[in-house]
């Protein structure tokens, strides 16, 4: 079932996305060599709980996972595309890591994800994280009223299949809301002027997902959560939850 925000409860689903993005802030100012992704998400966990706010990724458990998310943050490194789990590795330099992270505040949630290399980058690695944000942004411009949900997928593969990225199947973005994932799914491709209207004050969390090889196929980590490019390629993901309103797109977590 989609679901309808009103004018006030955008505006607490922008108070949650402020959390998220300050936690996102948080970490990549503490994201350096030789710091372990467990101390990131220590870092992204004080944020939360100083705001008053709950992760909506701890003790987290979709139907597709064998055991409860164990985090605050995802932390996915290099081939990782999403769903790393925080461990003790200790970030090396040239590494380029994605993390996303989600919070509850007063009942409403948010869900953002960010890329970025650590110490020296190499420039196609750059070029990766470019793409993938100027996905996000074009598909963010698609979400006005009259659109269609196509035209939001349609927007993010445009790019990415221009640049010569591969898109992982199955996987991309949702509703969001009271709960952290709502209906609808948000492809990562889509066929424009097709699929659900785009109303004011719809909620998508938009999320682009392109792996450097060019190639689709991703694997399932052992421990259910982390998918990794088939062909050991890097992978980028970035995320904002993005509302629909009367005057155009509105982005909730925004810092």
């Amino acid at each position: 079932m989609v679901e309808i925000k009103t004018a006030a409860e955008l505006e607490a689903m922008r108070e949650a996305g402020r959390v998220v993005a300050r936690a996102l802030e948080a970490v990549r100012a503490h994201a350096a060599v030789g710091v372990s992704l467990l101390e990131l998400d220590e870092v992204a966990a004080s944020v939360i709980s100083e705001a008053g706010a709950k992760s909506a990724f701890l003790h987290y458990k979709p139907h597709f996972a064998p055991t409860p998310f164990p985090a605050v943050i995802c932390a996915s490194v290099n081939d990782v595309i999403v769903h790393g789990i925080p461990d003790g590795y200790r970030l090396r330099p040239g590494d380029l890591l994605s993390v996303d992270c989600g919070a509850y505040l007063d009942g409403w949630a948010g869900d953002s994800a960010v890329s970025f290399v650590v110490g020296p980058a190499d420039p196609r690695d750059l070029e990766l994280i470019a793409t993938g944000e100027a996905a996000l942004e074009a598909a963010v411009a698609a979400c006005v009223p009259g659109g269609r949900l196509g035209d939001v997928g349609h927007a993010v593969a445009r790019v990415g299949r221009g640049a010569g990225y591969g898109i992982p199947a199955d996987f991309g973005g949702h509703g969001i809301g009271r709960a952290m994932h709502e209906d609808p799914h948000v492809a990562n491709q889509g066929r424009p002027g097709r699929g659900l209207a785009l109303r004011p004050g719809l909620v998508l969390a938009i999320e682009p997902m392109f792996l450097a090889g060019g190639r689709d196929a991703y694997l399932t980590a052992p421990d259910g959560w982390a998918l990794s490019s088939a062909d050991g390629s890097r992978a980028v993901h970035v995320e904002h939850t993005v509302a629909i309103t009367e005057d155009g797109p509105r982005v909730l977590t925004l810092p």
